[in-house]
C-alpha cells in the first residue's frame, strides 16, 4: 500500500516560510492523534536512525511538548514546542525551538519557528497542511541546510508506516 498520496514542500525566502502539504491514507481522527499524543509522536517524529523521546507533553492552548531527538552515536538535541490556538481535530499553532534539557533555555542561534498545522479530512484520507514561519530567511535557511526537508520527509514516511501497521 502506498500511503503517500500527495506531498509538497515549498520554501519561500521572501516570507521566511516553509509550506508542507502531506496526504495520508488514514482518517483525520487517527492522524490528529498521531500528531498530538506523545507516545505516538515518539514512534515517528524523528528521522531514522534518530529516535524521539518525550519528556513532558501538555497538548492544549498554553501547554507545551518537551522532547529529545537522539542519534545513533548518542547525540541528543532537545526541543520545545509551545502550543496555542488548539482547535481539537482541526488545527493548532506551536512555536518550536531547540533548547536545553529543562526546556527553559532556548538556543538563540537557531531562533524559533511558528508552526500552523491543519488537518483536512476526506473520508479515509487526511491532508495535513503545515506553514512554518521563521523570524528571518537566514534562520530558515539554516534549518534547510541542516537537512530539514530530508529529515522531515523521512519522519512523515515513518508516520505512513505507523498507519500501514494499523491497517489504515
Amino acid at each position: 500500500m502506498n500511503s503517500a498520496m500527495f506531498f509538497d514542500f515549498t520554501v519561500d525566502s521572501d516570507s521566511a516560510t516553509v509550506r508542507v502539504q502531506r496526504q495520508f491514507n488514514a482518517p483525520s481522527q487517527l492522524v490528529w492523534k498521531a500528531w498530538t499524543t506523545a507516545e505516538l509522536l515518539d514512534q515517528w517524529w524523528a528521522p531514522r536512525p534518530y529516535q524521539t523521546k518525550s519528556k513532558e507533553m501538555d497538548f492544549r492552548s498554553g501547554g507545551f511538548w518537551l522532547y529529545a531527538m537522539t542519534g545513533p552515536e548518542g547525540d541528543t538535541h532537545w526541543c520545545r514546542a509551545d502550543y496555542s490556538n488548539v482547535t481539537p481535530e482541526t488545527a493548532y499553532v506551536a512555536v518550536d525551538a531547540f533548547c536545553d534539557e529543562s526546556g527553559d533555555n532556548i538556543n538563540r542561534d537557531f531562533g524559533r519557528s511558528t508552526w500552523n498545522v491543519s488537518f483536512d479530512s476526506n473520508g479515509d484520507q487526511t491532508m495535513v497542511n503545515i506553514v512554518i514561519t521563521y523570524d528571518s530567511a537566514e534562520q530558515m535557511l539554516k534549518f534547510i541546510e541542516l537537512g530539514f526537508k530530508e529529515g522531515f520527509t523521512i519522519a512523515l514516511t515513518n508516520l505512513d508506516e505507523y498507519f500501514e501497521a494499523l491497517g489504515s
